[in-house]
């Protein structure tokens, strides 16, 4: 895999060669399929847990391929969802259900969390939380740019034409359907990918994702109400790993197109 892994290329400002958008939209599509794979094209489905640019592997031809399976689990298509014993996966990235048990059943709705915050960092060449700003709102970038497509104000993507920017919007958008709090709130893998090849037009933006849960619980008809007043963050800008001794770039052979 010459050409690495996708973080040194979405994070380099200028430090590596950088790829241009519709490059960084071929490379999300991939990923959104191989993870569809995982999820409906085999006999048992298998979910990642750790899907984070440093395991997105790049070819000599910037094709991409899925690494690291050393978190993943599987399970049988007729079950809705798989028990853990603890929290694995890397902070900042990790599903908030992983962590919380009362948000609601562990399943593939998880990577489908993952692969938005990833899908988020590639539109945007950001990490998701960036303290390298000059304003405290736009700390964690996907509250504040959904305030701005709330507002129907432009993303201020640098040097990017029309075109680009439609695709960057489309991408963040799905993301941010991506990373809705409610699993059942989230879109799956396959409609993801329907999204991502549809056009940004037909997109409409998703309600604003919540970060800081308050003590949440539902009702009988699957929705969600808050009961109390405190609350709780599970947004991190750590690196941490949980349930894995991996080093994060070793497991190149273990990879899915």
């Amino acid at each position: 895999m010459p050409n690495g892994s996708l973080d040194k290329h979405i994070f380099s400002r200028g430090e590596e060669t950088c790829l241009d958008s519709k490059e960084v939209y071929k490379i999300a599509l991939q990923v959104a399929r191989g993870i569809e794979y995982l999820h409906q094209g085999c006999d048992m489905q298998i979910i990642h847990f750790d899907i984070k640019p440093h395991n997105i592997l790049l070819d000599k031809d910037l094709t991409s391929k899925v690494s690291d399976f050393g978190l993943t689990r599987l399970y049988a298509p007729n079950n809705n969802t798989v028990s853990l014993t603890a929290a694995r996966g890397t902070l900042g990235y990790m599903a908030p259900e992983l962590v919380y048990n009362s948000i609601g059943g562990i399943s593939y709705k998880a990577d489908v969390y993952i692969f938005g915050k990833l899908l988020m960092e590639m539109a945007s060449r950001r990490k998701n939380a960036d303290t390298d700003v000059e304003c405290s709102s736009q700390i964690y970038f996907p509250l504040w740019v959904h305030d701005q497509l709330s507002k129907g104000s432009n993303i201020p993507i640098e040097e990017v034409s029309e075109e680009d920017m439609k695709i960057v919007k489309k991408m963040i958008i799905v993301a941010l359907w991506c990373i809705q709090l409610n699993p059942n709130d989230r879109p799956s893998m396959r409609k993801v990918l329907e999204m991502l090849e549809g056009e940004a037009d037909d997109l409409q933006i998703p309600p604003k994702p919540l970060f800081y849960l308050a003590e949440m619980s539902t009702r009988d008809d699957g929705t969600w109400t808050d009961e109390g007043n405190d609350t709780i963050s599970y947004s991190s800008t750590s690196a941490t790993t949980y349930e894995t001794s991996h080093d994060e770039h070793t497991s190149t052979s273990n990879t899915l197109a």
